[in-house]
């Protein structure tokens, strides 16, 4: 797999199988919050996890779970359905103390039709042979061999885990070639992530209205630009209907660990008219711990009155939320008007060569020297300290 692009892995399951645990357990620390009644998971909603030497993201598809069965069917389902549109390995996860229940049944078969690789977990098997008998019942969802585990005793983690990362070889040899620039447009629904991916390719193809999350899918589009080769990955395809807030943060922070996960550049698209929010600087924040390239595009632009201090102004107020990125570019377009998009492409190439730059050893101690010359380090008892 190209160096940097780490695989996904998401959990599914029904409410209160112990999705938040084994995510706790993998990630090595107490990330969700979990008390014993369905529908606590609150908190993170990724980790980063390394299993012998092999790293994956994980991601907790749980979240706001309601009561009644039905509803719990179809949130069950918008679950699978983001695991399916995001991930590279699913872990379906099922408890053996409830046994198979009807809903496992139905988003076994969804998670079937998708042809990705699914995982079944049987969790809770805190006594291996009291329980083996109830395992062997979860063969009927005919999505292969259940793995008994115990996330809270941390049992059977190992045998899990190692067929988790059986799966990202194969998928990871045939990118090695692969050196087009990946770029993911990320920001919050509305923003106009796929009016400018429509502008930059030059086609209507995604289906955009004025309604937040109404982009249908997570598409990859390839665009031939100047001789040069581009993917645009656009982290819209928010499924929702119902438009409680903390949900649609949720898938919506789901989409973009997805997509910045695979991308080399990230553009971080903001409203003008609605200023940079603390959302806004939630979803660059998942592009800067990736350590990606940041650009942040100011779209709209068109719609603001405008004197001879609002750009300046607008560009002050980006830096002091987004001041954890001091390095990213800052670009003021309009997909409406196509204003600036060919700025856009000439920021993604040289953003893209310097942070793939790669500094001589003698350049950079040269560098030291300098910096050195200019400001002395401190001394230690007499001693100067050396530098290396």
């Amino acid at each position: 797999m190209k160096k940097g692009k780490k695989p996904i892995v998401a959990v599914v399951g029904r409410p209160n199988v112990g999705k938040s645990t084994l995510f706790n357990v993998l990630a090595g620390e107490r990330i969700s919050i979990v008390k014993d009644t369905p529908g606590i998971t609150r908190d993170r909603i990724y980790a980063d996890v390394t299993w012998l030497d092999t790293s994956f993201t994980l991601i907790d598809t749980g979240g706001i779970e309601p009561d009644s069965k039905d509803i719990i069917l179809s949130q069950m389902r918008e679950q699978a359905q983001i695991a399916i549109d995001t991930a590279d390995v699913i872990l379906f996860m099922t408890d053996v103390k409830q046994g198979l229940v009807d809903a496992d049944a139905k988003v076994a078969d969804m998670l079937r039709r998708s042809q990705k690789p699914v995982i079944l977990v049987v969790n809770k098997v805190d006594n291996y042979d009291k329980y083996i008998a109830d395992v062997y019942e979860f063969y009927n969802l005919g999505i292969g061999d259940p793995h008994p585990v115990s996330s809270i005793n941390k049992l059977g983690m190992g045998d899990m885990l190692d067929e988790v990362v059986s799966y990202f070889d194969k998928s990871g040899e045939e990118e090695e070639e692969d050196d087009r620039i990946r770029v993911a447009i990320i920001g919050k629904p509305n923003v106009g992530k796929s009016s400018i991916i429509n502008r930059l390719i030059g086609e209507n193809r995604l289906i955009v209205s004025n309604i937040a999350g109404t982009t249908r899918d997570a598409v990859d589009t390839e665009v031939k630009y100047n001789g040069k080769e581009y993917v645009f990955i656009d982290t819209a395809g928010l499924r929702r209907k119902n438009k409680i807030k903390e949900e649609l943060e949720k898938y919506m922070i789901i989409r973009a660990v997805s997509a910045v996960e695979r991308a080399d550049i990230a553009v971080l698209v903001i409203d003008a008219v609605e200023g940079v929010t603390e959302q806004d600087a939630k979803i660059a924040g998942i592009a800067h711990e990736r350590g990606k390239a940041v650009i942040v595009a100011v779209n709209k632009w068109d719609a603001i009155e405008k004197n001879n201090h609002t750009m300046k102004k607008f560009t002050g107020r980006v830096r002091e939320v987004l001041s954890f990125m001091p390095y990213a570019e800052i670009l003021y377009i309009s997909a409406m008007t196509g204003q600036r998009f060919t700025k856009l492409y000439e920021t993604i190439d040289i953003v893209n060569e310097n942070h793939s730059m790669r500094i001589a050893t003698g350049v950079l101690n040269e560098i030291m020297a300098e910096a050195v010359a200019l400001q002395q380090p401190p001394s230690d008892k007499g001693k100067r300290l050396r530098l290396y």
